[in-house]
C-alpha cells in the first residue's frame, strides 16, 4: 500500500503536475494542480464520491510530481503527459484534427480560400468550422454572391484572359484588366468580411442602397445584380435553423454519458451563426457506469476544455453543459492558456438554451449510431470467424497490398482494422526495392518480413488475422515470410478478385491451397464479405496513394540533384541562369563557373556528370 501519510508532508504548495503510478510503473492518472499539496491530499480522504477514483487510489504504488512556474505551464505539461502516457483513469479525447477556416488575403485583389492549420499574420481568418464540408459550402456561397477570386497567386499573376469561374459568374475576373476596378473589388471583399463577421444587416443596407442608386441611374442590369445578391443573402439567412441577433462568437461544449459511452459534442457559433458541431468520444468510455454518469459528464467537460483549447484558439465565451465540478478552476486554467479571460457559462437565453439542447441531442444521436455501428461490426467479425474457422473472434486484422506502374517504383501498404474500425495511426507503407519489376509475390514477401520482424522480437501487437490482396502466389509468399520469423501460427488469407473485378465475386485463398468462393445464398457471407472488401479496398487506396507520391517525386527530380555539392539553392541558380536543364547541359565549364556559388571544382564535376 502507498504510504500517503509520509508522502503528503513532502509536497510543496506550488503549481505543478502529479503522476500516479501502479506497481508495474504504468501511469494510472495524470493531473495538474494550483497547489500540489492540497490537490494530491484530496485523493486520500476517507470517503471519495466517485467509485472510479476510489478504485484508482487503491492501486497507487508511487506518485511523481513536477513543479512548474505557473498553472498555465502545468496545464500544457499535463496535456503532453496525458497524450504520451495514456493513463487508464484519465478521460482522454483522441481528437488531434486541425479545424478548417475561411481565409481572405490582404493583397490588392484579395483571395478567398480554404485554410487548415494555425492562423498566421497577413490575412483574415474566419472560423474555425467543425468540418471541411461547412467551409466548402460557405466558400461556394461567398463566391456566388460576392464573386471573389479563389485562384493561387501564381495562376492569378499569369493569366491573360478570365477563367471558367468568370464565365459562370462566380468570379469578377480581377486577373484581367478592365473587368472589375480595384474599388469595386475592395467593396465586394468588405461585404464578404462583414457577412462572415455577422454584420449581415449592414450588408443588406449597403446592397439595398446600391440597388436603388443603380435603378435611379436607369442601370437596370446593375440593379438586378444587386437584387440577386440580396435575395441570395436572405435565402442563406432563412436556411439558418437558429440564429442569434447578436454578433457573438462562442463554442458550445456538452457531454453525454449514455449506453456505456461518454461523448463530448463541440458546436461552434461565429458571428451569431451556428456553423455545426463535431462529436468526440472518450477512450475507454465503456468503463463509465450509469451510476456515476452525471459525474463523468461534468468531468469530461473539464477534461475536454483542458485538452482541446491547449491546441486550438478559444472563442470569446463557452456555453457548457453540465458545468465542470470546479468551474472557477477550469476557467482560470483556460484563461492561462488563452492569455485572456474566457467565461464558462450555462445557457440562460432562449437561443442559447436551444443551441445547448440541440448539441445534447446530437451527442445522443452520435452515441446511438456508435453503439449500432459496433453491434454491426461485431456481427461481421463473428461471421468472419465462423467462415475462416478461427478459434477466436479476430480483434486485430492487418491487410497488405502492392501498387506499381508496370513494375516501376512498387509500394506496399499495411492497414490495420482494430476494435470497430480502421486505425490509421497503425498504417504503414514500405518502398519495395531490389526485386524483379512486377514480381508481386516477392514484394509481398518483403513487405511482410519488414512489417513483422520487430513483432517477432516482442515489440508491438500481433494481428489475429493477416489478409493479402492477391491469390495463391502472394499468400504462399506471405506464409513463407512468416514461417521464417517463427510466426507460422498467424492465419493468412488471400482476397482474390473475381471475374471482371466485380465486388461480391471475390474468393478467399488459404495458405494450405483451399479456396472459398462467396455465394449470395449463404446468409453468413454478406457481412463477412463486406468487412473483407472494406479492409482490402482501404489497403489498395493506401498503397496507390503512396505509389503515386513516390512516382511523382521521382519524375519531378532533376539530374542536378544527383550531383554531389549541388543543393536546392545552387540548382535554382543554375536553372535560372541558363533557362533550364538543357541550357545547363549545353554550357561550358567556364560558363558554369560564372554562376554564383559554383567553384571551379564543382563546375568541373557538373560538366562531367552531364556529359
Amino acid at each position: 500500500m502507498f504510504d500517503a501519510q509520509s508522502f503528503l508532508p513532502t509536497l510543496p504548495e506550488l503549481p505543478g503536475v502529479y503522476r500516479m503510478l501502479a506497481e508495474d510503473g504504468t501511469a494510472l492518472y495524470v493531473g495538474k494542480a494550483k497547489q500540489l499539496k492540497k490537490r494530491v491530499a484530496s485523493y486520500f480522504r476517507k470517503h471519495l464520491a466517485n467509485p472510479r477514483i476510489a478504485m484508482m487510489v487503491r492501486q497507487i504504488a508511487a506518485i511523481e510530481i513536477t513543479v512548474t512556474r505557473s498553472e498555465a505551464e502545468a496545464l500544457l505539461l499535463e496535456n503532453n503527459l496525458i497524450k504520451r502516457l495514456c493513463p487508464r483513469y484519465n478521460i482522454l479525447f483522441r481528437d488531434d484534427k486541425s479545424y478548417p477556416y475561411i481565409v481572405i488575403g490582404r493583397e490588392d485583389f484579395p483571395r478567398l480560400g480554404f485554410f487548415r492549420g494555425l492562423p498566421q499574420r497577413g490575412a483574415d481568418y474566419f472560423g474555425p468550422y467543425p468540418s471541411s464540408a461547412a467551409v466548402r459550402e460557405g466558400l461556394y456561397f461567398l463566391q456566388k454572391t460576392f464573386r471573389l477570386r479563389s485562384c493561387e497567386e501564381s495562376v492569378f499573376a499569369n493569366r491573360s484572359r478570365p477563367c471558367l469561374l468568370y464565365q459562370i459568374r462566380r468570379c469578377s475576373g480581377p486577373c484581367v484588366e478592365g473587368l472589375v476596378t480595384r474599388e469595386e473589388y475592395a467593396r465586394d471583399t468588405q461585404h464578404a468580411i462583414w457577412f462572415l463577421r455577422g454584420r449581415q444587416n449592414e450588408v443588406f443596407a449597403r446592397l439595398q442602397q446600391f440597388m436603388e442608386a443603380a435603378a435611379a441611374r436607369l442601370e437596370f442590369e446593375t440593379a438586378a445584380f444587386y437584387r440577386d445578391q440580396l435575395q441570395t443573402l436572405r435565402r442563406v439567412q432563412e436556411k439558418q435553423f437558429i440564429e442569434s441577433q447578436k454578433c457573438e462568437d462562442l463554442d458550445i461544449v456538452v457531454a453525454c454519458a449514455e449506453g456505456g459511452q461518454l461523448c463530448v459534442n463541440l458546436a461552434m457559433v461565429r458571428g451569431g451563426r451556428h456553423l455545426g458541431d463535431h462529436c468526440v468520444f472518450a477512450d475507454g468510455s465503456s468503463a463509465f457506469s450509469a451510476r456515476d454518469a452525471a459525474y463523468s459528464a461534468a468531468e469530461a467537460v473539464a477534461a475536454f476544455i483542458g485538452q482541446h483549447y491547449a491546441r486550438h484558439p478559444a472563442p470569446a465565451c463557452l456555453l457548457v453543459s453540465p458545468p465542470p465540478e470546479a468551474p472557477e478552476e477550469a476557467a482560470a486554467a483556460l484563461a492561462a492558456v488563452s492569455g485572456r479571460a474566457v467565461p464558462l457559462q450555462e445557457a440562460k437565453s432562449v437561443t442559447h438554451k436551444a443551441w445547448v439542447d440541440m448539441a445534447m441531442q446530437n451527442a445522443r444521436f452520435a452515441i446511438a449510431a456508435r453503439n449500432q455501428g459496433r453491434a454491426r461490426q461485431g456481427e461481421r467479425l463473428a461471421a468472419l470467424q465462423q467462415i475462416l474457422e478461427l478459434a477466436e473472434t479476430p480483434a486485430r486484422i492487418e491487410c497488405f497490398d502492392i501498387s506499381h506502374t508496370a513494375g516501376e517504383l512498387p509500394v506496399a501498404s499495411c492497414v490495420t482494422y482494430r476494435d470497430d474500425g480502421m486505425k490509421k495511426s497503425d498504417y504503414r507503407r514500405f518502398n519495395i526495392r531490389d526485386i524483379a519489376p512486377g514480381d508481386d509475390c516477392a514484394a509481398i514477401r518483403q513487405a511482410v518480413s519488414r512489417r513483422y520482424v520487430r513483432l517477432a522480437e516482442g515489440e508491438g501487437s500481433m494481428p489475429d488475422l493477416v489478409l493479402i490482396d492477391g491469390g495463391k502466389g502472394q499468400v504462399a509468399a506471405a506464409a513463407a515470410a512468416l514461417a521464417e520469423m517463427g510466426l507460422s501460427h498467424l492465419p493468412v488469407v488471400g482476397v482474390a478478385k473475381g471475374e471482371g473485378r466485380k465486388v461480391g465475386l471475390e474468393s478467399l485463398v488459404f495458405s494450405d491451397g483451399r479456396a472459398l468462393q462467396f455465394e449470395a445464398a449463404d446468409a453468413l457471407l454478406p457481412p463477412a464479405l463486406a468487412l473483407v472488401v472494406e479492409i482490402r479496398d482501404e489497403a489498395h487506396r493506401f498503397a496507390l496513394t503512396g505509389h503515386r507520391a513516390r512516382r511523382g517525386k521521382a519524375r519531378s527530380r532533376s539530374r542536378l540533384d544527383d550531383i554531389p555539392g549541388v543543393g536546392s539553392m545552387r540548382r535554382k541558380a543554375l536553372l535560372a541562369r541558363f533557362g533550364g536543364l538543357s541550357g545547363v547541359m549545353s554550357a561550358t565549364e567556364e560558363q558554369l563557373l560564372q554562376t554564383p556559388g559554383i567553384s571551379p571544382a564543382l563546375a568541373k564535376r557538373i560538366y562531367r556528370a552531364l556529359h
